[in-house]
């Protein structure tokens, strides 16, 4: 019966014991996984670091006026008789625009006249006369003052009868008429804006920094939000002398073409001056850039660090020393995956901006590969995955979409 109780203890002491070495190894498990274990990697979309050529520019922001516009206004009082245009017409020079009332000036033209010709009749008569001794010479000279006073009444009327007829300066479009059939209008009434089509100029500033880079005939560009699919070009024609006294910006005028007539006097436009010289400039994509106040960085994507293989190594000897005794390495238990990534954040400073594209003028180098979407998920270290389906569409002269 001891013999019976005795085995019995026995086996429950295996047992007991075996159960208890079970439950040891899983717990060891679940500790090294646990300290192995980490967050899944995350997935970016990432774009190689390009070494480009960008011909450098100037950027401002102008204002398009006419080569030639004006208000054309009445020069004499007078009733609108005649309006021989529409709003919106493009008229040439020279065409009669508005004709005022000339029944009253006509009459006095007629008067004038008259009295014109009898003012050079007497002065013949006098001058015969006077050749003969029959008058005094004083007769001849009031004859002749009277003569050149009547010469310039008739000169008057005419100049008012001429200016009673409003003809287009030179060839251009009509704005929307101010003045009606009929109409009464003073001296300088507004009557209608004319303003040239073709070309135009571009007004614009820039500060007196750039001045060592602006000559005259330096190309122009224009782009309007008016027309966002087009582009015009252009030359500097002209750079004025004297900097503004309080903003220290220099005035520049540009000459556009405009044939199809679309810039118009008035409108606000960005404009650009091209440098002549080409730079070779770094670039990556500006979604790629995290704004920060402490600095601009990426996350640059690539294999581990040295330092963080060589701690990796380290631990692998470690352990691989403790479990000597079983005859297992820890290098063969957790191979080291040749394709495992990770997000390194680098700082960077930036330089000029075209389109999509953002140049880097010191912190990256040509060829590496920064991440384009999914940085605002990162952490410096972070383990990642490449996933480029939805790397976004990037140029350096985007065109906006309404669609």
């Amino acid at each position: 019966m001891a013999k019976k109780i005795i085995l019995t203890a026995l086996g429950l002491i295996v047992v007991v014991g075996a159960l208890a070495g079970i439950k040891v190894m899983q717990f060891q498990a679940m500790s090294a996984s646990a300290a192995t274990a980490g967050p899944p990697p995350e997935s970016v979309a990432v774009s190689e670091v390009k070494e480009v050529m960008w011909q450098p520019t100037i950027d401002a922001v102008g204002t398009i006026t006419a080569v030639q516009g004006v208000t054309l206004s009445a020069e004499v009082p007078g009733t609108i008789k005649r309006i021989a245009f529409e709003s919106g017409q493009i008229v040439k020079a020279g065409e009669v625009l508005v004709e005022l009332d000339i029944v009253t000036e006509r009459a006095q033209l007629q008067a004038a006249e008259a009295n014109a010709d009898l003012a050079r009749t007497n002065l013949e008569r006098d001058t015969s006369l006077e050749k003969s001794g029959s008058i005094a010479a004083n007769q001849v000279k009031t004859s002749a003052a009277t003569s050149k006073q009547s010469e310039a009444e008739l000169a008057r009327l005419k100049s008012i009868i001429s200016k009673k007829t409003i003809r287009a300066p030179f060839s251009g479009r009509t704005g929307i008429r101010m003045v009606n059939l009929g109409q009464f209008v003073g001296n300088g009434d507004a009557i209608v804006s004319l303003q040239s089509p073709d070309p135009v100029y571009v007004d614009f500033s820039l500060p007196q920094q750039r001045l060592s880079d602006l000559t005259e005939g330096l190309e122009v560009r224009v782009v309007t939000d008016s027309f966002p699919n087009e582009e015009f070009n252009g030359k500097v024609a002209a750079i004025q002398p004297e900097l503004d006294a309080v903003t220290r910006n220099v005035k520049l005028r540009g000459e556009l073409q405009n044939p199809k007539g679309q810039l118009r006097p008035g409108m606000f436009v960005r404009a650009q001056v091209v440098l002549p010289n080409s730079d070779k400039v770094v670039v990556v994509p500006a979604t790629s850039i995290m704004y920060a106040p402490y600095g601009d960085s990426v996350f640059v994507v690539g294999p581990p660090q040295a330092k963080e293989k060589a701690a990796a190594s380290d631990s692998e000897k470690a352990a691989d020393k403790d479990k000597a005794a079983d005859g297992k390495s820890a290098a063969a238990e957790k191979p080291a995956d040749p394709n495992a990534l990770v997000a390194e954040q680098k700082f960077v400073r930036l330089g000029a901006t075209r389109g999509d594209f953002v140049a880097i003028t010191k912190g990256l180098k040509p060829g590496e590969k920064v991440v384009v979407t999914g940085a605002f998920k990162l952490r410096n270290g972070a383990a990642v995955v490449i996933n480029n389906a939805l790397l976004p569409n990037l140029s350096e002269t985007p065109k906006p979409n309404d669609t």
